[in-house]
């Protein structure tokens, strides 16, 4: 690996990492050399993956509920007994409640917005003291959370709550960014299309539906993992050390 992408020696959490996005930055961080903790509440799940991600390199589960406030400050303290400083903060830990609008209700609107919005802004307050120690002008913090081009378009798919919260998160994302660059922390977001998870996996599974969905994208195609773990790789790396306050769709040309 060009060592411009190296990540050898950094250390790295990525929420809600046992499956689809997070797993994939997961397993692109360990190739690149860094030591990676994966954290979503199922606390079996996590320890699963990790040890099967860590034929890549070492990979810690840890069990941590984001959706509270409480749950965050745990998980900074479990981290802050293990590490030293945190070079790299993955917010991808996310959800989605899809619904007719007349009977769209409350509860999953403030659910979504929990853990789409107010978790990554708890998680990021949480972590700052470990994030601040790691941050030099020569080679940054890195901060990136998972927005969506939910977050930019109005394709919205009865899913009233999701692209609203991924847009609160851009704009929350490009008002720390301004505020933590002074503290070497660089924050930006990477928002996916259409990419193989548990929330696209009814797409997936049907054949018309699938085919229907790409129509939409210009590239005529769903993204790819390594698609994924290498623009997440390029943040987090020097490659990405000029970078701050970025909204960046990877979606195959549907934010067009």
């Amino acid at each position: 690996m060009h060592p411009y992408f190296s990540l050898q020696g950094r250390t790295a959490l990525v929420t809600g990492g046992t499956r689809g996005i997070g797993r994939m930055i997961a397993q692109g961080f360990l190739e690149a050399g860094a030591r990676v903790f994966i954290c979503a509440r199922d606390g079996a799940a996590c320890l699963q993956t990790a040890e099967e991600l860590s034929v890549h390199g070492e990979c810690i589960g840890l069990a941590a509920d984001l959706s509270s406030e409480e749950g965050a400050r745990a998980l900074a303290a479990e981290l802050s007994g293990r590490l030293s400083q945190l070079d790299i903060l993955v917010n991808n830990a996310g959800t989605t409640w899809g619904g007719p609008l007349e009977t769209y209700p409350v509860k999953g609107w403030e659910k979504v917005m929990q853990l789409n919005v107010t978790s990554v802004f708890s998680c990021i307050q949480q972590l700052l003291p470990l994030l601040r120690k790691a941050g030099s002008a020569q080679n940054p913090a890195r901060i990136i959370n998972i927005g969506s081009v939910a977050g930019i378009s109005a394709f919205g798919e009865q899913a009233y709550a999701y692209g609203p919260s991924k847009a609160a998160l851009h704009q929350l994302s490009r008002i720390l960014a301004k505020e933590l660059v002074g503290e070497h922390i660089n924050l930006n977001v990477i928002a996916p299309g259409r990419f193989p998870s548990k929330m696209t996996k009814h797409i997936a599974q049907d054949e018309a539906a699938m085919a229907e969905d790409v129509a939409h994208i210009p590239m005529q195609r769903w993204g790819r993992e390594e698609e994924m773990a290498a623009l997440a790789i390029s943040l987090a790396s020097a490659a990405g050390a000029y970078m701050t306050g970025n909204i960046i769709p990877i979606d195959g040309g549907f934010s067009l």
